[in-house]
């Protein structure tokens, strides 16, 4: 049987641009379709979702490799962080 490696990267956003909920949604919809069309990855928001500026990502990636996860969530945490509208507060990436 073989081994399964989960690389897990959170990204803490401040969207100061935005003014409700439904802009906050707007932005986050094409980011994370960005992120999951170019890295094969599962994106989603996890924490803040009531919050108008503030959002937390949370990438995910599945492979036999835990060099291979870790990379593949690393680039795309990057990516994340060069398209964000707003600042980035915070980022951690784990293997698991």
């Amino acid at each position: 049987m073989g081994t399964a490696r989960i690389a897990l990267g959170l990204v803490e956003l401040h969207l100061g641009e935005v003014d409700s909920l439904k802009g906050k949604r707007h932005v986050l919809r094409g980011l994370k379709e960005k992120v999951k069309n170019r890295f094969n990855v599962s994106v989603a928001e996890v924490d803040h979702e009531d919050l108008w500026q503030r959002a937390t990502l949370a990438v995910a990636c599945v492979a036999n490799d835990a060099r291979l996860a870790n990379e593949v969530v690393s680039k795309a945490v990057n990516f994340i962080e060069s398209l964000s509208d707003g600042a980035v507060i915070d980022v951690r990436v784990e293997v698991l």
